[in-house]
């Protein structure tokens, strides 16, 4: 019995996590339960020393329901990628279609809980995990920075799909092939 409750209240605690995500879509992020500096660095590309400068705070502790700024000045502080900026493991041309949660029969959750209808601008890929581990940061020309975050039956090799919110912004993508950068 103990190990039932232990085993629920993990994967409550990931389920919540994994709803927390957002993209900076916005200068600003509000703190959800859960959230930590850490994570909410990791999501939005900026360091913990830059999030606690920028929201002038002396410690990690957060709240929920707090707002902090995610960008320095109103500008984002992502870049692309380069060989000498970024730790650039692996690089190579890859078909990239799109996908969306808006379909039918789509539960909007990823194989690793992110909610994408609760975060539509999180910018995540789905991938072949022989090829990308999932978890893995990318950078997608002509998409950005993302997350490996999911799988999909017709993804195989070296072909990815990309997360839109809407079903326009995804026939826009359409089919391409692009270069990705698989990052450190």
């Amino acid at each position: 019995m103990r190990k039932l409750l232990v085993t629920l209240i993990i994967t409550i605690s990931l389920l919540v996590s994994g709803t927390s995500e957002s993209y900076a879509a916005s200068s600003t992020y509000t703190v959800k339960k859960g959230d930590s500096l850490f994570r909410i660095a990791k999501v939005h590309n900026v360091s913990v020393s830059n999030l606690k400068s920028w929201n002038k705070l002396k410690s990690n502790t957060i709240y929920p329901k707090q707002k902090l700024k995610v960008v320095s000045n109103g500008k984002s502080v992502k870049k692309t990628p380069s060989r000498s900026n970024d730790n650039v493991v692996k690089e190579f041309t890859v078909s990239a279609s799109a996908f969306t949660a808006s379909c039918n029969g789509c539960s909007g959750i990823t194989s690793t809980g992110i909610n994408l209808k609760r975060n539509p601008d999180i910018k995540v890929i789905a991938v072949d995990p022989k090829i990308i581990k999932l978890g893995t940061k990318v950078y997608v020309e002509g998409y950005g920075y993302a997350i490996a975050g999911d799988i999909g039956s017709a993804i195989k090799g070296n072909k990815i799909d990309v997360f839109f919110p809407t079903k326009k912004q995804a026939y826009k993508w359409g089919r391409k092939s692009v270069k990705i950068k698989v990052l450190e």
